[in-house]
């Protein structure tokens, strides 16, 4: 029995009249979670010397396609991040030589974020290295298993109300 179960079969004791399903479904989607980016995701955005909110920035960067630019307001929207945290990545980025801000050429007080030619380097080994990390977590479910759990978070994620 985990630690999920054992909750379970907690509340079940304590409070019979809750169905405790939910928790126990909802524990797991958290553990999961939560597992796969601490003990496995975020040590490797470390071994590139990033964080998880940077590589989500150089990500966001380099998949937008070359020139690899886009504005701040584009970026805080692609990876759904506050504009202050967006802030403070942008500043430790720079500093680190993966990006620079360039000014927008039709805003005179805009700018853009791009991806230098050290960044697109690391954001390309990196993301290389975390398709084949995400290869192994996924590695004890079969193909339809791995389709059937996309379908799956996919349908709970677009089906849940809006916050209250």
């Amino acid at each position: 029995m985990d630690r999920v179960d054992a909750g379970r079969a907690a509340w079940a004791r304590e409070r019979p009249d809750l169905d405790a399903r939910w928790i126990a479904l909802l524990g797991r989607l958290n553990d999961a979670a939560e597992v796969i980016m601490r003990d496995h995701l975020d040590p490797l955005y470390a071994r590139f010397k990033l964080q998880r909110g940077e590589f989500g920035v150089l990500a966001a960067l380099r998949r937008s396609g070359a020139p690899f630019a886009m504005s701040p307001t584009a970026l805080y929207e692609a990876t759904m991040i506050s504009s202050g945290a967006m802030t403070n990545r942008i500043d430790q980025l720079e500093r680190a030589g993966f990006i620079t801000r360039q000014p927008d050429p039709n805003d005179r007080r805009g700018k853009f974020v791009v991806l230098t030619p050290k960044g697109k380097a690391v954001i390309d080994e990196a993301i290389t290295a975390q398709v084949e990390k995400e290869r192994q977590l996924l590695a004890s479910l079969s193909a339809t298993e791995q389709k059937t759990l996309a379908f799956l978070l996919k349908k709970l994620v677009d089906g849940l109300p809006e916050p209250t």
